[in-house]
């Protein structure tokens, strides 16, 4: 549902709409980009993994995205992308792994897979609301 409203919620927007801030809120692109990027992030460490140098330049990217302003597609693109990977890892993670513990992060702060895969839905369902938002006010502006 979070890739569908997205995509949604951003049909029509210019490139100059995708990196207002209204009001002082994050643009859609950043939001976009968070999405695909925390995503893809919980999803590593519910597979037990760390993440790899790509995923950290990703994260450190994540902070200069409304210098460097990539496009709606591109955006899109590696959101719809992230989704399906998700989507795979869910529907190949068997029920008797979900209270394995995981870590996170260099602090290897606790969790479990079920608890990564729930905070994943979490924060994509809070982004997801975000961008709808955003992009609403954006429409009215104009």
């Amino acid at each position: 549902m979070a890739r569908e409203d997205v995509t949604s919620a951003l049909f029509g927007i210019t490139a100059a709409e995708l990196w207002l801030e209204p009001g002082g809120a994050a643009s859609l692109g950043f939001h976009v980009a968070h999405l695909a990027g925390s995503t893809d992030r919980l999803f590593t460490y519910a597979r037990g993994e760390a993440l790899s140098s790509a995923q950290r330049e990703a994260l450190a990217g994540e902070g200069t995205i409304t210098t460097d302003r990539p496009p709606l597609e591109d955006l899109l693109r590696v959101w719809h992308d992230t989704v399906e990977a998700a989507i795979t890892q869910l529907s190949s993670t068997p029920d008797d792994m979900l209270l394995q513990p995981r870590s996170v992060g260099r602090a290897r702060l606790p969790s479990t897979v079920l608890g990564l895969l729930f905070h994943a839905a979490e924060h994509a369902s809070r982004h997801t609301g975000q961008v709808v938002t955003t992009a609403k006010l954006i429409r009215r502006r104009g």
